[in-house]
């Protein structure tokens, strides 16, 4: 059974990071969303292959893809994308350092708090290779708003 506690954090997960794009402008948002988009669900096929490799454990049972997961595809990681493109898109120095900072704070602050708070909590990965399965994406994100563009000029 859902806990409380873990359905209010997952309300807030989708809701907060969505509620900041209003601030990040009509053009910048039509500019990135195709490729946070695309990287959004490879994102939850790797959440898929994560999940059947038993990487990370929900505490909640039974478990679920759609409760445990997809939150956090939906909710951080796409607005996030978003916000990383719109202030560092053509310097790609200051895109992967703003990365692994975003990456970093999520994988050695942010994992150990959901597990003190009994979200989640990492099985058969440590938090220097939670932060390599979350980092790589960023190269992949780069890429494809470089096709995107390319294929737009």
């Amino acid at each position: 059974m859902t806990s409380k506690r873990h359905t209010l954090f997952n309300v807030a997960l989708i809701i907060i990071p969505w509620l900041t794009l209003i601030f990040i402008g009509k053009r910048s948002m039509k500019r990135y969303s195709l490729a946070s988009g695309i990287v959004g669900i490879f994102e939850m096929i790797n959440h898929l292959y994560g999940r059947k490799r038993h990487w990370w454990e929900f505490y909640d049972k039974p478990r679920s893809f759609i409760r445990d997961e997809l939150p956090f595809d939906i909710g951080p990681y796409m607005p996030m994308s978003m916000w990383l493109l719109k202030y560092s898109y053509g310097n790609f120095k200051k895109y992967v350092l703003l990365n692994a900072i975003a990456n970093g704070a999520f994988a050695f602050l942010f994992m150990p708090f959901l597990k003190k708070i009994r979200i989640i909590e990492l099985k058969r990965l440590n938090y220097l290779q939670f932060f390599l399965y979350i980092h790589y994406k960023a190269y992949v994100l780069y890429g494809t708003q470089y096709l995107i563009e390319k294929a737009r000029a």
